[in-house]
């Protein structure tokens, strides 16, 4: 009887001890997804600092509209993308970019962060989709913007893509403004 009861017990153990290992796995995972989405996200956001947006030598404002953000170096052992789409710089950005997959607003990636290209669709092999937006501050419209990356997995974000664009978990969105400067 004695040999019944702690096994019972030594089972009921092993089972929460298995529920718990579950759920740290999950929870491992998750954080796994959401810091990589926020690698991406500060990838996108440094190459969109990083473009021109200042003034010349006689003080006039110069702003890059041209280079294709859906393309950036890539590291090594990623092959090299197309960007799909007509370059778009820092111009400002059509409402609605970041809830959908807007060419020259977005760029697909895989399970390794290489780059697959831009446009409307994604490709086969896409995981991660990472959107940006390009918005004049309306206090400033000439000067200032506000620029926004969100990087999601490849999933169906239902009414997340709606109105006021949500960051649900495993996601990155990061907002960051840039103000032109005399140099």
């Amino acid at each position: 009887m004695e040999v019944v009861i702690a096994m019972g017990v030594m089972m009921v153990g092993l089972v929460a001890l298995a529920q718990l290992f579950a759920l740290s796995t999950s929870a491992n995972q998750s954080s796994k997804t959401k810091t990589f989405a926020t690698v991406l996200a500060q990838q996108k956001m440094e190459q969109l600092r990083g473009l021109t947006w200042g003034f010349d030598t006689i003080g006039l404002p110069i702003s890059d509209v041209t280079t294709n953000s859906s393309v950036v170096p890539q590291a090594a052992g990623c092959p090299t993308a197309s960007g799909g789409g007509q370059g778009t710089g820092l111009s400002p950005s059509p409402g609605g970019t970041l809830g959908a997959n807007i060419s020259g607003w977005v760029d697909y990636l895989d399970i390794n962060g290489c780059l697959l290209g831009g446009g409307s669709a994604p490709p086969n092999r896409t995981l991660y989709i990472r959107r940006w937006s390009v918005e004049p501050l309306p206090t400033n419209p000439n000067n200032t913007l506000i620029l926004q990356v969100l990087v999601t997995r490849r999933v169906d974000r239902g009414a997340a893509d709606q109105g006021n664009v949500a960051r649900m978990n495993e996601e990155a969105r990061i907002m960051s403004i840039k103000t032109r400067k005399y140099k």
